[in-house]
């Protein structure tokens, strides 16, 4: 079906949050708990749920033309697929996840160097052999199937895991002792969908909406009216990031500024703004913001 885009959908911790970007974007994104193969208003979208670690193998193989996964997951799979773009968000925060070794607070272990003939357990296996490779060091590296914190230093001397704030290690008495990569989660597709015509233009929009979404986080619209006189105290006043806006009013002696701000300068510039003679001064959500 040449004009149906199959797209996979992240399961697990990356679900809610990429159905929340979907709907912010214009997509409404429906799941039921007997179905893998969520519901999406758009006619030209077949959605399957597939987990994260798998998706870049499944884009490959053709299986699915585009889904949404880490870049870590690419790099452990070693999948030769197109990156249509990078999409800065996660369950936690918008800061890229890290994959780290750890050692138990009280390990000899220094570096990676230490690892020399060690235990390390892990998901990411092939990153990891791949880390241990780069420095010279010959170690027995283990898939775990979950709750790998756990695990040092009775089952292995040390881990490699991933991490967005670090609170999980240091609950389970972990220190990080390196970062062997840091992972944003990618929009892509198969090298054959992204030639097709149809496909690689879904795409494109798709990817259009998405980021709009994320350049718009946290920024807000300020309009407000400014004598002519006073243009300049205003401009002066402003952290614009683009040119403000400026329109005419039917007062000739007053214009309207528009511009597009940080949500979180707002609160020391509007009082600036006022002593500078703005008037009228009105903030708006913005939801979508494309360059």
């Amino acid at each position: 079906m040449s004009n149906v885009l199959k797209l996979g959908i992240p399961a697990g911790s990356l679900q809610e949050a990429t159905a929340k970007l979907f709907e912010r974007a214009g997509y409404n994104i429906k799941f039921s708990s007997r179905s893998y193969y969520p519901v999406i208003d758009d006619d030209e979208i077949e959605c399957l749920l597939i987990r994260a670690q798998e998706m870049a193998r499944y884009v490959e193989q053709g299986i699915l033309d585009a889904g949404i996964t880490g870049y870590d997951w690419i790099q452990e799979t070693q999948a030769d697929v197109h990156e249509v773009c990078e999409l800065v968000f996660s369950k936690v925060s918008r800061r890229p996840v890290r994959w780290v070794l750890a050692v138990p607070e009280d390990s000899p272990v220094q570096s990676v160097k230490d690892l020399e003939g060690k235990r390390i357990a892990t998901e990411a296996v092939g990153l990891t052999k791949a880390h241990l490779a780069k420095h010279g060091v010959n170690a027995t590296v283990e898939f775990s199937w979950g709750a790998t914190e756990v695990k040092p230093p009775r089952l292995a001397d040390a881990i490699v895991e991933v991490t967005e704030t670090g609170s999980s290690l240091r609950a389970n008495n972990l220190r990080i002792v390196e970062e062997i990569l840091q992972s944003t989660t990618r929009l892509i597709a198969n090298q054959s969908a992204w030639q097709d015509e149809f496909k690689r233009a879904k795409l494109e929009n798709i990817a259009l909406m998405l980021q709009s979404c994320l350049h718009a986080e946290g920024k807000v619209g300020l309009m407000m009216n400014v004598r002519r006189a006073d243009l300049d105290a205003v401009l002066g006043v402003l952290p614009a990031l683009q040119t403000p806006t400026i329109s005419s009013l039917s007062d000739p002696e007053w214009i309207d500024v528009n511009t597009i701000v940080d949500e979180t300068v707002v609160r020391s510039i509007v009082p600036a703004l006022k002593q500078a003679g703005a008037r009228g001064i009105v903030e708006y959500q913005i939801t979508k913001l494309i360059d």
